[in-house]
């Protein structure tokens, strides 16, 4: 079976000489590929046939200017999450207050949103949440390859539950202070949409940062949206990447639990892909 058009398997093999082997576009012209181990590239390209994203291939993905660590546990990072980032960053800058934010990242994966915020913003306090170990390891390798600070824990948010006691600002006392910002990627995709995605996806990503359940699409939004109202600050913000497909319902979701100043943003691709509100 063909995985690849012509057009793709070019930026494919592109991507897997640059990335892996770092080869140029004048490397290639000039015949370095005929120098590369032939057991090791012949390996590569057996995985790319066999449908293997190239990013596990290569074992890295770009990301807002760096380089993550990606394997098969995590997400491979998307270009609409860097624009979810970039609509924080913008944010941060512009605001004394978020500038030395406290800012959890609710199901980090890779670690490619909590390392970015904390890279581009180095005197705010990041923390990173998620259920699986692989991918914490693979995150905490980010954020030490980086040399950034991120706090990661391992938390099932579905499960999530506050402890007693109350910490500052009437926040309740959680082992971290308060958050002024709340970001998360959660799983959005419903079931009945897997029909529609590419296969290299389904056969290798993880499906539990994936999909959600057809009969609750906005399970990981409410319940996030609800910790927020108890862990951010008066006037920090919760931001999501989102489907857009159910862009309308969170947004009305997000304004019935009292958040203010909700509004959303498309991607480059004209799609309803981000959504905030403000405590």
């Amino acid at each position: 079976m063909q995985r690849y058009d012509d057009s793709e398997a070019a930026a494919v093999a592109r991507y897997l000489l640059e990335m892996k082997y770092g080869l140029s576009m004048a490397d290639m012209a000039c015949g370095g590929v005929e120098q590369l181990d032939d057991n090791a590239l012949t390996a590569d390209v057996t995985r790319l046939l066999s449908g293997e994203p190239v990013q596990y291939v290569v074992g890295e993905a770009e990301f807002c200017g760096r380089r993550f660590i990606v394997r098969p546990g995590v997400l491979i990072p998307r270009p609409e999450t860097e624009e979810l980032c970039r609509w924080i960053l913008s944010a941060l800058n512009a605001s004394p207050f978020l500038g030395k934010a406290s800012i959890l990242d609710i199901g980090t994966g890779s670690g490619c949103i909590a390392v970015t915020l904390a890279a581009e913003q180095p005197e705010a306090s990041v923390s990173a949440w998620d259920i699986s170990e692989q991918a914490l390891a693979i995150a905490r390798e980010n954020a030490d390859r980086l040399n950034v600070p991120v706090k990661f824990e391992k938390q099932d948010i579905l499960h999530y539950s506050l402890p007693t006691g109350e910490g500052r600002g009437g926040a309740p006392d959680c082992g971290l202070s308060p958050f002024s910002l709340i970001v998360s990627n959660p799983p959005y995709v419903c079931r009945s949409e897997a029909a529609q995605m590419e296969p290299h996806v389904l056969e290798h990503e993880p499906h539990e940062a994936l999909f959600v359940p057809d009969d609750d699409a906005l399970l990981f939004y409410r319940v996030i949206a609800r910790l927020g109202l108890q862990l951010l600050q008066p006037g920090g913000w919760l931001y999501f990447e989102i489907n857009p497909l159910y862009a309308n319902g969170l947004m009305s979701l997000m304004k019935e639990m009292g958040y203010a100043d909700v509004e959303t943003r498309q991607d480059q691709f004209g799609k309803t892909r981000m959504i905030r509100g403000r405590k």
